[in-house]
């Protein structure tokens, strides 16, 4: 099997002997979206949306530009439903503080024990500040949410759900659709964080019925240091805005300030409009692939994956073989997941060990750390069978 793209048009790759199994973390970055960022630098570089000179408006045209290319590959209604922020962290952070700001004493916010910290400590930080209760959806034991007791948990008092459409762990699928049918029956809003999913297959948030949606571009063969807060156009057009200054602003005067429209009115300051630019150069690249292939191609490396694993003695998969996506997190009896992984790094192969960002679903399999693959478009078979070699070498070291 061939990988779905060739690793040629990844510089890394040319440059470093390497097996890498570790995109759930940060995803390598082709030639084409390096090249785009490098452009800016050399040939437009000037702030966006402040410069009459032509410089500025070809830098602000390409950042706009972008911002269009990710609204259509997510089927957003409008570029202007697109926000630039950090990440999907800062995203979620943002609808923490602005939506949070809005809710009372004795609200509800729901998530789920197989979140990132990410979509967790937010929602802790906001019950600090309003004394809204936070409550979790339980999982199964084969690592989905346990939706047998969604009328105990979504009510009336619900304000909020959010979840994640991937578990970075387990690499299981949320029933999103499913769920945002029980959102609106109390009429709460619903956000998805997508860090996981908008990489790896097609998201289209009109199908999902969510409100808002939040992704990070380091993940999906853009740059770090931008991400996207999609959100239906009235509710951000009746947030507040979460950071103050800059292009952000309307009119300011000594006594008070007016805000920009949406989407400006979320992007204080100068954003990161080369990174800006890169992640809409890695949008171009996947959508010339095509999501369904991309979820596709990543269905059979996972199916092969998992074949492959469950032949090692002593080893044990966490989550369900079915419905998941490209991630897998495993224990090996005897071995810490921390002397495994600097076995494979004499291998040259790369796989995260840890928590995960994600303790509490950790403490929910009994495991306070795990070894965990990941796989991306330019991994194939071959990169598989090395990992399970190198397992193999490792149990037979110790």
């Amino acid at each position: 099997m061939s990988t779905l793209v060739n690793k040629s048009e990844f510089p890394i790759f040319k440059n470093r002997k390497l097996t890498y199994l570790d995109s759930a973390s940060t995803s390598q970055k082709p030639k084409v979206v390096l090249d785009a960022m490098r452009n800016v630098y050399e040939n437009s570089n000037a702030n966006v949306h402040r410069a009459l000179y032509d410089l500025g408006s070809e830098s602000t045209e390409l950042y706009e530009s972008s911002r269009e290319l990710i609204a259509n590959f997510i089927n957003a209604n409008s570029s202007k439903e697109i926000i630039f922020t950090s990440g999907a962290t800062a995203s979620i952070n943002l609808l923490a503080y602005s939506i949070g700001s809005q809710l009372k004493e004795d609200d509800e916010v729901l998530i789920s024990h197989m979140e990132h910290h990410a979509n967790i400590v937010p929602w802790q930080q906001l019950v600090k500040r309003t004394g809204i209760k936070l409550k979790y959806l339980p999982l199964t034991g084969s690592g989905e949410i346990d939706l047998s007791k969604s009328s105990e948990l979504i009510t009336a008092k619900t304000k909020i759900v959010s979840l994640t459409h991937m578990s970075n762990v387990l690499g299981t699928i949320n029933p999103i659709k499913e769920i945002a049918k029980l959102t609106k029956m109390v009429g709460a809003i619903f956000i998805v964080d997508g860090a996981q999913s908008v990489s790896h297959m097609p998201v289209n948030v009109q199908d999902l019925e969510c409100d808002f949606l939040a992704f990070s571009g380091h993940k999906m063969l853009g740059p770090t240091g931008v991400g996207i807060l999609w959100g239906k156009f009235e509710l951000l057009n009746n947030l507040d805005p979460f950071l103050s200054g800059g292009e952000m602003i309307e009119k300011v005067t000594l006594e008070e300030s007016t805000w920009n429209e949406v989407p400006y009115k979320f992007e204080a300051g100068t954003p990161n409009y080369v990174q800006a630019i890169g992640l809409g150069a890695a949008v171009k690249f996947l959508s010339k692939i095509g999501m369904e292939h991309v979820h596709n191609y990543e269905k059979e490396l996972t199916s092969y994956a998992i074949e492959k694993l469950q032949s090692i003695p002593n080893l044990n998969i966490h989550g369900s073989p079915k419905n998941r996506g490209s991630v897998i997190s495993f224990n090996i009896e005897k071995i810490h997941p921390q002397d495994l992984a600097q076995f494979l790094n004499e291998d040259n192969i790369c796989i995260r060990v840890g928590h995960h960002c994600a303790q509490p679903l950790l403490e929910t399999l009994n495991e306070t750390s795990t070894a965990r693959a990941s796989f991306y478009i330019y991994n194939d078979f071959s990169d598989i069978d090395k990992l399970v070699d190198s397992i193999k070498s490792t149990i037979s070291y110790f």
